[in-house]
């Protein structure tokens, strides 16, 4: 099975745990999977999650960011010099 691409959800502020944790049942039912979940901590680094999200279902989570989601953006290593 090919891995799904992974991305860093952050979710605008105001957004409750308990919002955040019905996105990512949406994101689990349709095959996503969460990487990390920082909303849950104490002192969040961030407002959201890393995941891997299906690309069939892509489309569909990224159509929810009008109404929490602030980003949607690839997972990956950044460098600086």
């Amino acid at each position: 099975m090919p891995e799904h691409p992974k991305f860093i959800v952050v979710f605008k502020d105001g957004v409750t745990k308990d919002q955040i944790s019905d996105y990512v049942t949406k994101l689990t039912d349709n095959g996503g999977k969460v990487k990390d979940n920082w909303f849950t901590q104490d002192k969040p680094i961030l407002n959201g999650f890393s995941a891997a999200i299906p690309e069939n279902y892509l489309r569909s989570f990224k159509s929810f960011s009008g109404d929490s989601i602030a980003s949607i953006e690839p997972d990956g290593v950044m460098w600086i010099q």
